[in-house]
Order: structure tokens, then sequence, then C-alpha cells
């Protein structure tokens, strides 16, 4: 395997994604227009469903636009030598490989961020603006793109780092140690992201005790759920969109609202979206979900493992000097179609575990309330309600509402 069979091999994965994620989009947004299902038709009325279409199709114009822009960025970096620069940058900034590794994707990250920005920004203060969604202000919008670099210093900085030494320290070996350690942050994250994560960027507070609240602990004293937390975060002070979800376990277990959730649902329903959350929690798809991700993260290093001492990957991507950090771009790249896969295999899941709590709400609470919720919700976000199958079966972790709405009435 010499480098230049590794570079057509990059460039056609590359290229195959881009025209296999535009020809997704084109089915799908050829059924824009198509009649609204039977069972959907009290979702929208006639203008509320032109708006949804000009959303819909807003958004598949915009996004055509940014991937092309993204693949042209990245086979121009291929082909011109900008790993090359990159890595030259780096070279002769330090001799230490950890500090060469952490230039290097420093520039590329937060390089290619700051190149994106015009169009984070377009889609924030333009598309979700001219439909009624963006309730970020400008200095929001400065805050969270500072400290999300902030975060990809201090954390994914800290993580790369660990990773080389290990590499340095153990060789090839390295994979086990890293995906131990990677494992234990994982579990880590999960437990605490809602105590240290969520607060750099929303405000929680407990639920006010009233009605709501005696619902809701109502209804998980029923069923067996210890719920000591149910917090309430701003979700408006970006957008008029509403959520929901579960985090934690064990005593770390929480419920977070988003105020626009309480905002557009009646409390019946929030009950019913809450018994969703727990129906997952029961099912123990948090456990699976959880695991499966440690899991396909050591199949991820151990194949790492067997091509980061190969040169020809580094020198592929257009490097002098074969090291650990241009192996990992090019590995990246290289593993793309194995995590297509996976990700099929995962949202193939995700969508049978949301038909299993949608049951679990229905035979603990009531389907009615989380009917008419997933309705309202779909309707306040402009949802698509006929999208194409086969772009359902690429990308959608949730089953379509139609086929939800089926369900519950089954």
């Amino acid at each position: 395997m010499d480098s230049t069979f590794v570079f057509y091999s990059i460039f056609i994965i590359l290229v195959v994604e881009y025209v296999l994620a535009t020809a997704l989009n084109y089915l799908n947004a050829k059924k824009f227009k198509d009649p609204i299902p039977k069972d959907l038709e009290d979702v929208y009325n006639t203008e509320e469903y032109n708006k949804s279409q000009a959303y819909k199709l807003t958004n598949y114009k915009f996004g055509i636009l940014t991937s092309t822009f993204s693949l042209a960025l990245i086979l121009g970096f291929l082909i011109l030598g900008g790993f090359k620069w990159v890595d030259q940058i780096a070279l002769n900034t330090s001799d230490h490989p950890i500090v060469q590794a952490l230039i290097f994707f420093g520039i590329i990250l937060l390089g290619s961020d700051i190149i994106n920005i015009p169009f984070t920004y377009y889609q924030t203060f333009v598309i979700e603006e001219k439909f009624g969604f963006n309730k970020t202000s400008h200095r929001t919008f400065i805050l969270d793109k500072l400290k999300q670099w902030t975060l990809t210093i201090l954390v994914g900085g800290g993580v790369l780092a660990l990773v080389i030494w290990f590499f340095q320290t153990v060789g090839t070996n390295f994979w086990w140690y890293t995906w131990v350690a990677i494992a234990l942050f994982t579990l880590f994250i999960n437990l605490f992201y809602s105590k240290l994560i969520v607060p750099l960027f929303n405000k929680q507070e407990p639920l006010e005790a009233g009605s709501l609240k005696e619902k809701i602990e109502h209804y998980a004293a029923n069923v067996g759920f210890d719920l000591q937390h149910i917090f309430v975060i701003n979700g408006s002070k970006r957008s008029t969109k509403a959520n929901a979800y579960f985090s934690g376990f064990g005593k770390e277990k929480r419920v977070t609202l988003y105020d626009t959730l309480i905002n557009d649902l009646d409390e019946d329903e929030i009950v019913a979206v809450l018994a969703h959350e727990v129906g997952h929690y029961k099912r123990k798809h948090i456990i699976f979900n959880l695991f499966s991700s440690i899991l396909l993260t050591g199949l991820m290093l151990f194949l790492l493992s067997l091509f980061i001492n190969n040169p020809e990957i580094s020198l592929a991507i257009g490097v002098d000097r074969p090291s650990f950090h241009a192996a990992l771009i090019g590995f990246g790249i290289l593993y793309s179609p194995v995590s297509e896969l996976t990700g099929l295999l995962m949202n193939y899941f995700s969508r049978k575990f949301e038909y299993q709590a949608d049951d679990y709400a229905k035979e603990t609470y009531a389907a009615l309330p989380l009917v008419t919720s997933l309705k309202k919700l779909s309707k306040n976000s402009l949802s698509n309600l006929t999208p194409h199958p086969a772009y359902v079966f690429m990308n959608y972790s949730h089953p379509p509402l139609i086929d939800r709405i089926r369900n519950l009435k089954a």
C-alpha cells in the first residue's frame, strides 16, 4: 500500500460521501410538497404548511452550499499541500511531538471553525431569524464561540496529549490505555455533564413547586422512578424550539426541561414527554447507548493501532515526515465508511428505542397527551412531515412523526 493509493482512497471516500449525502438530500427535498398524511392533518393549517415548506427548502439549499464549500476546502487542502504547510508550522515551533500535535490540530480545528463562522452566523441570524426561531444575541453568539474554543483547547488538547503520551510510552498497545482512559472520561461526562458543562452555556434552576412538579413527582412515584432532580433550562436564550432530556444515572440522574417546552405544552403533555424519557431509562437504553459508544470507540482505536505506524498514511495527506498527528488525520478520513456503517446501526437501534419509550409512556401514563405533544413540537419547529424513506434510514435517529403517531394509536 503506497501513499498514492492511500491518497486516491481518501479522495474517493470524500467525494462519494458528498455525492451520497447530496443525493439523499435531493430525494428528501422532492417530497417536501407531498400531501400531509391523514393522521397529521391537524398539525399545520395551509399558511403554516407553506411556511414549513419554505423553511425546509431554505435549509436544503443552504445545506448544499455549506457541504460543497466543506468538500472544496478539504480537497483543496489535500491537493495544494495545506496539511504540509500546517505541519511545517508545527515542526518549526517545537521539537516535542505532543506540542507539535497540539499546534497542528489547533490550527486545523480552530482555523476550520473560524472559516465556517460566516455560515453559522447566516444560519442563526438570517435563516432562523427569518422563520421566527432565533433568540440568540450577538453577544451570546460570540461568547458561545469563545467558550467552545476554550473547551476544545482544554479538553480536546488534554485528551490528545494523553493519547500521544500513551503511544510514545507503550507503542501500538497505546489503544488499550487510550480506550480505558476514554471510557472513564465518557462515564464521568455522562455523570456530571449537567453539573459541569451545561452551566457554562445555560442557566439551570430547579422546577418550581406547583401542580406541574406535583404531577411529575406523582407519576415518578407510580412507576418506581427515583427522581430527585428536575431542572428547567433557559433554552429560550437561543431559540424558540423546545426540548427535554435525561442525563446521568444512579444518584446523579436528572430530567431537564426547556423553558420553551413548558411554555408550549400543557401539564399532561409535559408529563407524557417525561414518561417517554423515563421509558428510555427503564428500558436500559441509556446504558446500552453508553456502552455501545465505548465499544465502538474501542473498535476505532484498535483499527487506528494497525494503521498509525504506516508512514504511507501520513505521506498521503502531503506531509514530508510521517507523524502520529498526520496519520491521525488520514486515518480519520479512511475510517469514515466504517463510522457510517456503525452510525446506521446505532440509528436503527435508536429508532427502535423511541418506539419502546413511546410504548412505555402509553402504558404507564397515556397515549393521547404524548400524541398531542409530539404534534405541537413538530409544528413549532416546522418539522418535515413527509421525509423520504431512504433519508430516514440513513439519517434519522427518531422515527418520522407519522410512524410514531400510528404506533401510539395502535
